[in-house]
């Protein structure tokens, strides 16, 4: 008898845990998704920034361009075309 109420309120645990981590995994979804959401907002209000403000007269054209071993922003939805 004592086997079998090991075994159920093992199985309810199992059952509890297995939800908690799906609700996680969903809420871990949905930050990832504001994460690029956010990023890909940043990088365009800073473009746009970039084109409102005129050319600093001073820097050399070098600094204008990335350099050879920066990882550039590349958005979701130009990969999915």
């Amino acid at each position: 008898m004592v086997l079998w109420a090991v075994a159920i309120v093992g199985v309810l645990v199992a059952g509890a845990a297995w939800a908690r981590a799906g609700k996680t995994a969903r809420k871990l979804e949905a930050l990832n998704q504001s994460y690029w959401e956010l990023r890909y907002d940043y990088v365009q209000l800073r473009s746009r920034l970039a084109q409102l403000q005129p050319p600093d007269p001073t820097a050399s054209p070098a600094q204008d361009h990335a350099t050879p071993g920066q990882t550039a922003f590349v958005p979701l939805s130009s990969l999915k075309r």
